[in-house]
């Protein structure tokens, strides 16, 4: 059977599996409202889990997959969990949660080096500056832009984001909700000179800081062997700079526990507001954000799709953030994108292949995204609940588990052997 996939949006998810379609012979376009492939990319460290490396296994080319794999962060490092004057709680060592193969191991990536990989390889078929406005369902799929052209496809994938406008038309009732909580983030950038500010295990791996009540702090780093930028863009402020290692810190607290205009603040005065949140802590964390170029800093305002009920299946379907949009707080965003164009692609080859229709393929991967992706939006907001919780018992309870598990290294290999899965 032969058919056309258009995809709406250029990010992790779309991209991904675009590839995954061009890789099994099927007619696929995507469209991206960026002008250029460097226009909006974001300068942040993701993780990316067993679920999402298998996905880009999957459906990228065997020299794309060789690259991700080679512009992945050098220092894995082993997880640890730390009071805010640095002293251990808990430590998840690196062989507990990972795997020597990288198809079934944790990742961190720059997410700009992300995108160009996933960027390469699609020239003819990734359409820049294409503003999607709207869709009609005919006898095929015709896609508006703001441009004035049009495309048509058998099948419409709205993969274009938490703001989706392909969601707005096709699921109206679909929300997201404000969730109160505000996170301040940054880079620290890791140079001989820096490297001797803060002690070896803010740079050694990645840590979840546990302050007594209210708020939360993570810190991860990225160490480049060299990198490279793709050459299409000059670009100099650090936040977009994928060629220099460094740490990216966030700092998560209710919007109630920051100043007002917190909305209307540059980099400065939110490295400020940072500052004065944490004026206590160890100096480690201190010199970590003052040190921190004004330029990286940016404020986020964590945001979580409310459960959708099942939908007809139709020639128009979504993926990743544009139907289930969550917290950063568990880092599962880009993975749980990853694993819905994976199934998606699968089923998609099987209708090209005669073994069901376009639309039982869809419905099947709707059936089952719905399942795995909704719940990865109630854990993660969970967890972003935990990391900002304002009960002291709680959180003073939840320090001292961490300490029992640590003490018992038996327990500890139990409850994280499912990691590797």
């Amino acid at each position: 059977m032969t058919f056309h996939v258009a995809i709406i949006g250029g990010g992790t998810g779309g991209l991904c599996l675009a590839h995954g379609l061009r890789e099994a012979g099927i007619s696929v376009a995507v469209y991206e409202r960026s002008r250029t492939r460097t226009e909006r990319l974001q300068g942040y460290r993701v993780h990316l889990n067993p679920h999402g490396a298998a996905a880009l296994h999957e459906c990228l080319p065997p020299k794309l997959w060789r690259r991700f794999v080679e512009t992945t962060s050098k220092r894995g490092g082993d997880y640890v969990f730390l009071t805010e004057q640095l002293a251990e709680l808990m430590r998840i060592e690196s062989e507990l949660s990972s795997s020597p193969d990288p198809v079934n191991a944790h990742h961190g990536v720059s997410r700009i080096t992300l995108h160009q990989v996933l960027s390469s390889g699609l020239e003819d078929v990734l359409h820049y500056d294409k503003t999607f406005c709207r869709y009609e369902q005919k006898d095929r799929v015709l896609c508006h832009f703001e441009d004035g052209t049009t495309a048509e496809a058998d099948l419409v994938v709205g993969a274009d984001g938490a703001n989706s406008r392909v969601r707005k038309q096709f699921l109206p009732h679909a929300k997201r909700v404000d969730t109160g909580i505000r996170a301040i983030a940054g880079k620290f950038p890791l140079t001989d000179e820096t490297r001797k500010l803060v002690p070896e295990r803010l740079i050694d791996g990645p840590n979840s800081v546990f302050p007594p009540h209210g708020c939360g702090f993570f810190t991860a780093p990225h160490e480049f062997d060299g990198g490279e930028n793709d050459g299409s863009a000059e670009v100099d402020d650090v936040l977009f700079d994928n060629t220099g290692s460094y740490v990216m810190w966030a700092y998560g607290a209710s919007a109630k526990r920051y100043a007002a205009g917190l909305s209307e603040m540059d980099g400065a005065a939110l490295k400020r507001a940072v500052l004065e949140q944490i004026e206590a802590w160890h100096p480690a964390f201190v010199r970590m954000v003052t040190e921190s170029p004004e330029g990286t800093i940016t404020l986020m305002r964590i945001m979580t799709s409310e459960q959708v009920e099942p939908w007809p299946t139709s020639s128009v379907t979504l993926l990743g953030d544009a139907i289930h949009s969550m917290t950063p707080m568990r880092g599962i965003g880009a993975n749980t994108a990853l694993r819905d164009a994976q199934l998606l692609c699968r089923n998609l080859v099987a209708a090209s292949f005669g073994d069901m229709t376009v639309t039982e393929a869809v419905s099947l991967y709707e059936n089952k995204m719905r399942d795995y992706g909704f719940e990865a939006v109630r854990t993660s907001l969970k967890a972003a609940e935990q990391f900002v919780s304002e009960n002291r018992v709680g959180r003073t309870m939840a320090k001292g588990m961490f300490r029992f598990i640590e003490a018992v290294p038996p327990l500890k290999r139990r409850m994280f052997a499912d990691q590797k899965d």
